[in-house]
């Protein structure tokens, strides 16, 4: 009887989003079948994968640095007698395609973002002829059925995919160009998903998509994202549902009644606005209005009044000038937003933005972030202060950094800590905030405080 393979050890490198964090995830499951286990060390892999995001500023430059390191340590292996094989997957792969080996010959196969479920034949086929190893052009929908609907999750929340690409072309955004259009995954598919991730013993999915809330994936009823929130919220030991990243022009009637209503829908919600001016708004092809989000952002509240609501601001978009800051800033003033992510505009090659008039210095835009970043701390620490006093339920995730701590989410998504014992991870228990930080809240378990 021969003796069996040695097992083929996989290093995955994540950039980006939480799209390519679920993305890793089901490399890792796809290439399972195949003998290959994750390691930490790159220097020690099989196969290395860097999963790649085309959105931050010098994405792409970022990768090729990293390639340079990771080709040492192929050489250095191959002087041992071993083999390495470089992947290079996501949106950098989408968008520059054969030129990423063109200029890192040491990279064996490039897997765009709706292709990586062939990575098991890339990897065959590029022992065998280096002419074919780009793949990127592939439909999502083939993506999704290739896949194992089970899955092996690692605690008790899990993100599920139900939507991917944008039809929105916002000029400073690669996304439509990387991810190709909106598609989204039939609802049955995505229950059947969750009713595997629920049976090992998920109790919060969060629903991912780039315009998420653009969900129509039930054709024959026209069930959008509210009704794919009360399909999954029926399923036994799914007790809480979040989503992201929403646009506000597909926030239609129906989710948003459905955060009034459905309990397992989280009172937290992600719409980014980029900007509070309506000049810059246009030039960033938002079709929305600072005034139009506001109003929504009423309407939600009118839904469900403790909805804490998150956002993304881009600061020295091309042409923004400081009375088109300071509509920003008084947009913020007008939301008051739970917590949100900021960046300062940097030029994506190939977008229209980057071709612009009007580019805004990097001191310009240094001094507006760091405007926009002491606003919204102050708001985010007003927000994690209120809930002082207050009993929330807290979903206990994982041990904590002390002897018997356990961290967990508020409704909110905000960190927990509290003293719990082990076997309350997984449990949703009501805990009394004692303390609030800029960052997480302290509490103690409610029934610890009820007399014996």
């Amino acid at each position: 009887m021969s003796a069996p393979a040695p097992p083929k050890r996989l290093y995955i490198k994540t950039y980006g989003c939480q799209m390519n964090v679920y993305d890793s995830e089901r490399m890792a499951d796809v290439l399972s079948p195949l003998g290959y286990g994750m390691t930490d060390d790159p220097a020690n892999a099989d196969l290395v994968v860097l999963n790649t995001c085309h959105i931050r500023e010098k994405a792409t430059e970022k990768v090729y640095s990293e390639l340079g390191k990771i080709r040492e340590m192929k050489d250095a292996r191959r002087a041992e007698g071993q083999t390495m094989t470089i992947a290079v997957a996501g949106c950098v792969a989408q968008a520059e395609g054969e030129e990423i080996m063109r200029r890192q010959p040491a990279v064996d196969l490039v897997v765009g973002p709706q292709a990586y479920h062939q990575l098991p034949e890339l990897i065959a086929r590029s022992h065998r002829a280096r002419g074919e190893r780009l793949s990127a052009e592939f439909a999502p929908e083939e993506k999704f059925d290739v896949l194992s609907a089970t899955r092996r999750p690692t605690g008790v929340t899990a993100f599920l995919t139900v939507q991917e690409g944008c039809d929105k072309f916002c000029t400073f955004c690669v996304v439509p160009y990387t991810r190709g259009g909106e598609w989204s995954r039939p609802a049955a598919d995505i229950e059947a998903e969750a009713r595997s991730l629920a049976a090992q013993g998920v109790r919060e999915i969060t629903l991912l998509g780039q315009n998420v809330n653009a969900y129509n994936g039930a054709n024959d009823a026209g069930e959008g994202l509210a009704g794919l929130a009360r399909r999954l919220a029926e399923i036994p030991g799914v007790d809480r549902i979040r989503y992201t990243t929403s646009h506000p022009r597909d926030m239609d009637d129906t989710l948003i009644a459905a955060h009034g209503d459905l309990d397992a829908l989280m009172p937290y919600l992600h719409l980014p606005v980029q900007s509070g001016s309506d000049k810059i708004l246009k030039a960033m092809n938002r079709a929305h209005t600072a005034e139009s989000y506001v109003r929504l952002i009423e309407k939600i509240r009118a839904s469900r009044a403790d909805m804490a609501i998150s956002g993304d601001f881009i600061v020295g978009f091309p042409g923004e000038r400081d009375s088109d800051f300071e509509a920003t800033l008084q947009l913020v003033r007008d939301v008051n937003y739970a917590s949100a992510f900021t960046f300062k505009y940097s030029r994506r090659p190939g977008t229209p933005a980057a071709a612009m008039p009007g580019q805004v210095a990097e001191e310009v835009k240094d001094e507006r972030l760091a405007r926009l970043n002491a606003l919204l701390d102050e708001q985010a620490r007003a927000f994690n202060q209120s809930q002082v006093g207050r009993i929330l339920p807290v979903l206990f995730e994982r041990p904590g950094r002390h002897e018997g701590q356990l961290i967990g989410r508020s409704p909110y998504l905000q960190a927990v800590h509290a003293i719990a014992p082990p076997h309350m991870i997984g449990q949703i228990v009501p805990v009394r905030i004692e303390a609030a930080a800029r960052m997480s809240l302290s509490g103690v378990l409610a029934e610890a405080l009820t007399p014996a």
